[in-house]
């Protein structure tokens, strides 16, 4: 591996057979680093490795190792102390066991490295420790010294290369009977169901598809400010505020959601129609808890059929009243009429006896001037 520099140069000790490895980092960190500035001016902020007797900064050259024990005395240790301490696995993975994969807790796996063959006459060796992995479908565990202190790996077959995990010891993983819940909960088996529902729903990923959405915005703000630009404001993300969710209605919606986003029929994990809403019963209130009785069944509460029936009764009255009204208005109407129309046919009959009378009246005195 010519463009990888390695970190760490020893052998691989299987039983009698020694194979000379080189060991190469696995991992790299893609983080973006800051500096420390000042605020007012700009300047670097550095620190300086300053000795506290002579109150002076002093230079690589001159800092060792010392050990503080628990009064505050330190206690110089130097390379040559450490050197001599009996580590067999100084430069060497020496591997004292084969077993199944499953007995490793992922909690145990530390930085990971690469163990390339050095030199050719390694080269056998180690094909020969791969496909033994391999065929046998076990991983290693290892013995190793590196950077001044003995560490636990684990080997396993990664396409064609031998990989090594570092390992935790098993005393530095915490006991986790401080950290599980302490009230007792049930979970009822539709619950169970959905959240099996949203996992099959959600699915497999593939991983090499996953990527730092932070870093990227990370990426752009810096090249944005860089040019001179003046950043957009990123959407404001919604947060989960402190309510208390109904966890049924939490899973059907996010079932129907994942459903939603492969173009899946909604109705197959929530047992409804699709394009059908989930049947959702939100948490009440405490107030409204205490004072509005539950619905039972799905039926309405009492309280709200008696309001149910009153507003029923007051339509009902108020449909009555409007007919009576009505009807009222239409008689009124009705008889104003009839009196017009009788005082317009006693009006023509006034008129035809006047007209009659005069009628008369001329008549009799044409007589009289006429015998006169």
């Amino acid at each position: 591996m010519p463009h990888v520099r390695s970190i760490w140069n020893g052998a691989i000790s299987f039983g009698l057979v020694s194979i000379p490895i080189k060991l190469v980092n696995a991992t790299e960190s893609h983080s973006v680093s800051f500096r420390q500035i000042h605020l007012d001016d700009g300047g670097r902020i550095r620190y300086r490795k300053v000795c506290e007797v002579e109150d002076r900064e002093v230079t690589t050259g001159e800092i060792g190792k010392a050990y503080e024990d628990a009064d505050g005395t330190l206690i110089p240790i130097t390379d040559e102390d450490l050197a001599s301490l009996p580590i067999p696995t100084a430069r060497t993975i020496e591997i004292v066991a084969f077993v199944p994969a499953e007995r490793i807790d992922p909690l145990q796996m530390d930085t990971a490295y690469y163990l390339a063959a050095s030199g050719v006459p390694a080269t056998k060796p180690y094909v020969l420790l791969r496909e033994a992995l391999k065929r046998s479908r076990k991983v290693a565990v290892a013995k190793f010294a590196l950077r001044g202190r003995e560490r636990l790996g684990m080997l396993r077959v990664v396409d064609d290369v031998i990989a090594m995990h570092g390992l935790l010891w098993p005393d530095e993983i915490r006991s986790t009977q401080e950290v599980a819940p302490d009230a007792s909960v049930t979970v009822r088996d539709k619950e169970l169901d959905l959240a099996d529902a949203l996992m099959d729903t959600l699915g497999e990923v593939d991983l090499s598809e996953l990527h730092d959405d932070y870093r990227e915005a990370l990426e752009e703000l810096i090249a944005a400010k860089a040019s001179g630009e003046i950043p957009a404001a990123p959407p404001a993300a919604e947060r989960p505020g402190g309510k208390v969710l109904d966890l049924m209605a939490a899973l059907e919606k996010s079932v129907r959601a994942a459903k939603e986003s492969r173009g899946e029929e909604i109705g197959e994990a929530t047992g409804t129609e699709p394009g059908e809403p989930a049947e959702v019963t939100p948490l009440p209130s405490r107030r409204s808890a205490r004072t509005a009785p539950k619905e039972v069944g799905g039926k309405k509460s009492t309280s709200t059929a008696k309001k149910t029936a009153a507003k029923k009764t007051a339509a009902k009255s108020t449909a009555k009243s409007t007919a009576k009204s009505t009807d009222h208005a239409a008689g009124k109407a009705g008889a104003a009429t009839k009196s017009t129309a009788k005082k317009t046919a006693a009006k023509k009959t006034s008129d035809k006896k006047a007209t009659a009378k005069k009628t008369a009246a001329k008549k009799a005195t044409a007589r009289r001037r006429a015998s006169a």
